[in-house]
């Protein structure tokens, strides 16, 4: 990017508060435009902020003036039980942030739209690892936020056609790491923190959704955001799409167990044994990338190993409990 200026939505949100991190240690000038509507959202220094509703089509078209890439990282997201609960509102909130901040890129002649999707684009995928062309092979997603997701990819594509947009995709793969807080209820927030929470409270039997053998490939926050800004940078990530994360698959039991050790529960001499409560509808069973694209076009791999990231969320967020 010749332009060391460069616009963040939702850059206080989780992934968003680590890309804009990573932008600040590059050397740009970062402003960042959020509505501050998550309890842990919070702005922070080294950049310019803006509050502001990207909902509403006349102030988005207003704050993208001034500036010719955008990470667009801003929508309605939460964990599977927060899909269950809210998949109108998750719909209808993003559909109209992505209508106002493609229509305000294109208005304005934006050099990069970076679209921020997610992995959930491949909930109904039978094709392992998931490559970054499957996406129009496989069926489309079923929950509302991984089809509202796959709507904002084909923003990226309409609005290129259309007004000759570019754009850049990353679908990040479960991202995890410090500053993510579990929730009250069950499925509302990321299943490391849950699960650290369940361990650190002394539960016994460890409640985990369903049979636990829904597997993922955990990717450390700082890879997720290094990858992100990677793809921004790159011109040959132009018009293209990329799967964001760590190969390595891993099982939810495998990962409870992983926990429960770093927790320092075998220290007490007390095995692991697990309470398995009713899972959610749409919680997909297996969820695994193909990185190889990452790596040949961008020269990029995740490098953080699940257990040093781990042992990091232990220790972070048994000080805040």
């Amino acid at each position: 990017m010749g332009d060391k200026r460069i616009l963040i939505t939702g850059g206080c949100g989780f992934i968003g508060s680590e890309v804009v991190k990573n932008l600040i240690k590059r050397g740009y000038e970062v402003t960042v435009l959020d509505n501050l509507s998550k309890p842990e959202s919070s702005v922070k220094e080294g950049y310019k902020f803006a509050k502001v509703d990207l909902t509403d089509k006349n102030a988005t078209n207003e704050a993208f003036r001034d500036h010719k890439i955008v990470i667009n990282l801003a929508a309605k997201i939460g964990g599977i039980g927060y899909f269950h609960k809210y998949p109108a509102t998750i719909l209808s909130e993003n559909n109209k942030i992505y209508s106002n901040t493609f229509e305000a890129a294109a208005k304005h002649n934006y050099e990069r739209m970076v679209y921020i999707s997610s992995s959930m684009v491949f909930e109904s995928t039978n094709k392992f690892p998931s490559k970054e062309e499957h996406i129009t092979e496989v069926p489309m997603p079923i929950s509302a936020y991984g089809f509202s997701k796959l709507s904002g990819e084909r923003y990226c594509t309409a609005f290129y056609e259309e007004y000759g947009l570019p754009y850049s995709i990353c679908r990040p793969f479960n991202a995890y790491g410090i500053n993510e807080f579990p929730a009250e209820e069950i499925g509302y927030a990321h299943v490391i923190p849950d699960l650290v929470k369940k361990i650190l409270n002394g539960q016994y039997p460890l409640e985990i959704l369903g049979d636990g053998q829904q597997s993922r490939c955990y990717t450390h926050i700082s890879d997720i955001a290094d990858g992100i800004v990677t793809v921004a940078e790159s011109k040959k990530a132009e018009n293209q799409d990329f799967n964001v994360s760590t190969a390595e698959e891993t099982k939810v039991t495998e990962l409870a167990k992983k926990l429960w050790k770093i927790c320092g529960q075998n220290s007490q001499n007390k095995e692991l044994k697990f309470k398995h409560v009713p899972g959610f509808k749409y919680d997909v069973k297996r969820r695994v990338p193909d990185v190889a694209k990452m790596k040949k076009l961008l020269g990029w791999e995740a490098k953080v190993k699940l257990d040093d990231g781990l042992s990091e969320v232990v220790t972070w967020l048994r000080e805040r409990m």
